[in-house]
């Protein structure tokens, strides 16, 4: 869970990780979210917009195992019940860490470790098109 928590708070820092129902509904509907996490008493209401704003995007949603109260501690925010990340490879690593202690993050972590492979693969493959840099306009 420390692993967990500092990666929480490198996305913060890095400016990778957006707080708050509106921002995160606004970084989701623009496809830059990676992982949507809501905390453990989040209101049925914030789970219900969570799962709206997921809806038609390939974002994943998760639980969170802290309170409202202690996640905003720890992003030194008010009243956060939502956050996302906006970067893969750091979303993934905060899965990872979460599975290591808790069972029920497993599948998360294996679902963000796999797009992340996918992505690292896509990156690496040669282009089948060379811009070419002789073009006058």
């Amino acid at each position: 869970m420390d692993k967990a928590r500092q990666y929480l708070g490198l996305g913060r820092k890095s400016g990778l990780l957006v707080t708050g129902e509106d921002n995160c509904g606004c970084t989701v509907g623009a496809g830059k979210a990676k992982l949507l996490l809501l905390a453990s008493d989040a209101s049925p209401n914030a789970r219900k917009k969570a799962s709206g704003f997921l809806y038609g995007h390939r974002a994943l949603l998760a639980t969170l195992p802290w309170s409202k109260e202690e996640l905003s501690a720890l992003l030194g925010k008010r009243g956060c019940s939502m956050v996302c990340f906006t970067d893969l490879p750091l979303a993934a690593r905060f899965a990872a860490a979460m599975a290591e202690t808790d069972p029920a993050w497993q599948e998360t972590a294996s679902a963000l470790c796999a797009r992340e492979e996918k992505a690292r693969r896509r990156k690496a493959a040669p282009r089948k098109h060379q811009p070419s840099g002789n073009r006058r306009m």
